[in-house]
């Protein structure tokens, strides 16, 4: 929901942040990936391959080379991969980015805080642009992105973070495989993608083993920081992440994007027993605790009442290679009695 509200208030790629970083050296391959392919530099056992994302056609005879991404969720992709190599800047944090991603991270120039102005961007010589959000291109539709290629600069837009334009339908653990994969095919590093989400699927089979069959799923309201109130959807993301960790969202009310609005009287109304903050660096997860607990009304709702408040960093439920470890912390704040 922030992304929505960054991008109507005009907090977009041809804003006006600058650059508030500088490059710190030459980065390495990600050491988090062993005994994989190194990605192509002479280009020679490249095959071409066409992309279809989001509306639009790419062709690449080679790897892109000079690489900027918009935000968290996209970069993390990049040094899953190992390609850290190939980005010459990078935008957007949400959270901190996960330790093990660290140290290539801090090899990558940051290029703003928040989404860089164009001229900052086109500074960098791009020839692939990947971001997670349609505001990152600096509208809400494909335009950002033509303008983009008009310059023969190629980009990747998230089906993810981006409903109203990708059309995925429901967002399932598949449709985060899938933009792996295709990230991988692009840059000729398919068995880093394969391997990273063997991974994934490794790591969300063990939490549901601890699981186990869950015969009463806890009531859940997903609360995303606005008031009036927005929360999940059931076909986004952040739902599949709370089904996979066995709990049941309060409101099953479909919408557009990830988020919808729903009001203050059917919260109550719905009495979830517990209430997940996602906190992020523009909205802390402790601010979102005190609203609640600061207002009468509130206290009527039996999560208030017992201070069942899960607090969830935003990047594990938008981030594709933080899912599993989203779903992980879920699963153990929601049933402590597995994970002991």
């Amino acid at each position: 929901m922030r992304r929505c509200c960054i991008a109507i208030l005009g907090v977009i790629l041809l804003g006006m942040f600058s650059a508030c970083s500088e490059q710190k050296g030459n980065p390495t391959v990600n050491s988090s990936l062993t005994n994989v392919e190194p990605a192509s530099n002479g280009f020679s056992d490249y095959t071409p391959v066409t992309i279809e994302n989001c509306g639009m056609n790419s062709t690449y005879k080679k790897p892109p080379e000079r690489v900027v991404t918009l935000d968290q969720p996209a970069t993390e992709v990049m040094l899953a991969l190992g390609l850290e190599d190939r980005m010459v800047g990078t935008a957007y944090l949400d959270n901190q980015i996960p330790p093990k991603y660290q140290k290539a991270y801090a090899k990558v120039p940051v290029l703003a805080k928040q989404y860089p102005s164009r001229e900052v961007l086109l500074a960098t010589e791009p020839d692939f642009v990947y971001a997670s959000f349609p505001g990152a291109f600096g509208r809400e539709d494909t335009s950002g992105r033509q303008d983009l290629l008009s310059l023969g600069i190629n980009s990747y837009l998230s089906p993810q973070g981006s409903r109203e334009i990708c059309k995925p339908g429901m967002e399932t653990m598949e449709n985060v495989y899938s933009e792996i994969r295709n990230i991988g095919r692009i840059f000729g590093v398919e068995e880093r993608a394969r391997k990273l989400i063997a991974s994934l699927q490794e790591q969300i089979q063990e939490t549901q083993n601890k699981l186990g069959k869950v015969e009463t799923p806890r009531q859940v309201f997903w609360y995303a920081s606005e008031d009036p109130p927005y929360t999940i959807i059931p076909g986004s993301l952040p739902n599949q992440i709370l089904e996979l960790a066995g709990g049941q969202n309060v409101f099953q009310e479909e919408g557009e994007g990830t988020y919808v609005k729903v009001n203050w009287e059917d919260v109550i109304a719905r009495n979830p027993q517990v209430i997940i903050l996602s906190d992020a660096t523009w909205s802390p997860a402790q601010k979102q605790k005190q609203f609640f607990q600061s207002n009468p009304a509130y206290l009527q709702i039996k999560a208030v009442q017992e201070e069942q408040f899960v607090v969830i960093d935003y990047s594990y439920s938008v981030s594709l290679v933080s899912t599993a470890e989203g779903v992980r912390q879920l699963a153990k704040a929601l049933y402590p009695e597995g994970f002991q």
